[in-house]
């Protein structure tokens, strides 16, 4: 009988809303699945066959030392998704590749450690010409240390990029898109590079809003069905990976002022994927999770990328 760890962290195991119905469907499928801390020094990940990342919401505040974690437990069990995918991924500057293999994103400038903030933003509103834009860093999950802004705010963003900069984090700058206000965002959810089902999450920005410190900003979430044009969209960032497809994938969309979706992020390391509000989807990846074929418990390994 195989045993699961769902790799969690001590500040978001009562906020994860997967663990819950993630645990059940795995108890239905007969696999034994608990929480665990990634930088827990009690757990032996020899002990378990699978480590699933679900909620290491923490890993921006510890980059180095959570990318040290998972090479270390990939040899010590199967992590997945596993390291290649961890360090692609959890770096936004895969937007620009995405973009140069023809998928569709939200139009992104980086600006890097040592570069002037104001013409970086100078630039970046000469040549868009956006009436609002966000800046995140590039290394960021849950919208934190992300903000809105439009014009007479560029002093305020100036600060926030220099604020970062000075952090050794590469930034984005990016437009605020207006039809996120009206459709919101829509995240498509695959497993084993299937289709499994869609949410949407209402606005999370506000202009002028006091930036979050939890550990993600408070989304509004419901069930939605996608339209064709999204799922096209998906299917495309998926083939674009430079690595065979992963586990699991979130992609998020947004509308450009066309009404066309765009690529937001892909999420492939810690997404939340909503299965409160779709319960058969716990089931379905719960069982894929139970098919898997893996090495015997204990068994050194190497990644599988």
């Amino acid at each position: 009988m195989r045993r699961v760890a769902l790799v969690s962290a001590r500040a978001a195991r009562h906020l994860d809303e997967d663990l819950p119905p993630l645990i059940a469907a795995f108890d239905e499928a007969g696999v034994p699945a608990m929480a665990v801390d990634w930088d827990d020094p009690q757990v032996d990940w020899t002990t378990f066959d699978l480590a699933l990342l679900r909620s290491t919401w923490d890993y921006t505040q510890r980059f180095a030392e959570f990318l040290a974690w998972a090479e270390r437990a990939a040899r010590l069990t199967t992590l997945l998704n596993p390291p290649p995918v961890i360090r692609w991924n959890t770096d936004k500057h895969y937007l620009r590749e995405l973009a140069r293999a023809g998928v569709f994103t939200v139009p992104t400038q980086f600006v890097e450690p040592g570069e002037d903030a104001a013409q970086a933003l100078a630039r970046f509103t000469e040549g868009e010409r956006p009436a609002e834009w966000v800046v995140k860093p590039a290394v960021g999950a849950g919208s934190v240390d992300a903000a809105r802004y439009g014009r007479g705010d560029e002093g305020s963003a100036i600060d926030h990029i220099v604020r970062l900069l000075l952090a050794g984090r590469s930034v984005l700058l990016q437009p605020y898109l207006e039809q996120v206000d009206r459709h919101g965002e829509t995240a498509l959810i695959y497993f084993a590079g299937r289709f499994s089902h869609a949410i949407r999450k209402g606005p999370l920005l506000q202009r002028g809003a006091t930036e979050t410190e939890a550990l993600f900003v408070a989304e509004e979430i419901t069930a939605r069905t996608p339209d064709a044009e999204e799922l096209q969209v998906g299917d495309r960032v998926l083939a674009a990976l430079p690595f065979a497809t992963p586990l699991y994938a979130r992609v998020d969309l947004i509308r450009s002022d066309d009404g066309a979706p765009c690529l937001l992020e892909v999420e492939l390391t810690e997404p939340s994927l909503f299965f409160a509000h779709v319960p058969a989807a716990a089931a379905r990846f719960a069982r894929l999770c139970s098919q898997l074929p893996l090495p015997a418990r204990g068994t050194p390994r190497k990644s599988l990328l």
